[in-house]
């Protein structure tokens, strides 16, 4: 596959912006989280894994960033195009017309359940599966990011901040204040100045239908997230990884590396959710020896 970026047009009419860096039999497609966030945290991958000979292909899906945004406030498309099922469906028309196969599938956080979707569905296709801080039910996610805000902020600040959402009131200042305390924490601890914008990048619409309003509450379609069941049904060789001071919770994720036939779990020392920024070398260790293991078919050894 050519290095360089391209504009694929889907089926639907809708246009994806992909991006290909690196150069080697080993392909690695990305799938980045939000829902509604962007590629940017996989810029350095091809980079990093030159020395594998690892090809990293990323895209924005659909309403995200480079990529066309429908229309959300249409409710017709709403309808079809804010689902499951559409992300799903989309990744695997793109996989057809990048013509991969026999490929490494990354998602980080609702990447990463788009990405257990995709194995449970198109398993087929995948080579080896990573999955970047993402749970397989939204219940223990919950149960976590509730004791995070109750062990870090002050009971006054925590009932203040139940007290919006229950009045739906959540854009107010001091209210995102402290969902800011909480992401400096928990999800971005590093906060490189290299992906920071002048203006805002997160396509609303898509997040605000899975997600809500922000990572401490669950408003949207997430809410009924819960695949704890299927688990079993993922055969390729799974890499879980999460950081350690992180919005997931690694109790889950330690019993998904045992409902998972083949899986391993790795943790980020000083890692929030996007790990991969908080301490790259950590990280692209474990990566680098996941890809390695599999490649060599010493991954159960």
């Amino acid at each position: 596959m050519r290095e360089g970026t391209k504009i694929i047009t889907l089926d639907n009419g809708y246009h994806i912006w992909t991006h290909t860096a690196g150069q080697g039999d080993i392909k690695l497609l990305c799938l980045h989280g939000g829902p509604g966030g962007n590629h940017e945290y996989w810029e350095n991958f091809g980079e990093e894994l030159s020395d594998l000979g690892v090809q990293v292909t990323m895209y924005d899906q659909l309403g995200s960033w480079y990529s066309d945004q429908p229309d959300y406030s249409d409710p017709e498309i709403a309808k079809k195009y804010l689902t499951y099922e559409y992300y799903l469906e989309e990744l695997e028309e793109l996989r057809q017309k990048l013509g991969l196969d026999n490929f490494y599938l990354i998602g980080q956080s609702w990447g990463g359940a788009l990405a257990m979707m995709y194995a449970l569905k198109y398993g087929q296709h995948l080579k080896g599966l990573i999955i970047s801080s993402m749970v397989d039910n939204i219940d223990e996610y919950l149960e976590r990011i509730n004791y995070l805000r109750e062990t870090t902020l002050t009971p006054e600040a925590v009932a203040y901040m139940k007290e919006c959402e229950a009045k739906n009131d959540l854009d107010n200042a001091r209210y995102q204040g402290y969902v800011d305390v909480l992401n400096r924490e928990f999800v971005d601890r590093r906060q490189p100045e290299a992906i920071r914008h002048l203006v805002p990048t997160m396509a609303t619409p898509v997040y605000n239908a899975f997600q809500g309003n922000n990572e401490f509450v669950v408003t949207g379609k997430l809410k009924e997230w819960d695949i704890r069941d299927r688990m079993k049904d993922i055969h390729v060789p799974t890499l879980l990884t999460f950081g350690e001071h992180e919005t997931m919770p690694l109790e889950s994720a330690r019993r998904m590396a045992q409902d998972i036939p083949h899986a391993r779990l790795e943790t980020t020392p000083g890692g929030g959710h996007h790990h991969m920024m908080d301490n790259p070398p950590v990280y692209f260790a474990h990566l680098k020896k996941f890809l390695n293991n599999v490649e060599t078919n010493n991954f159960n050894d």
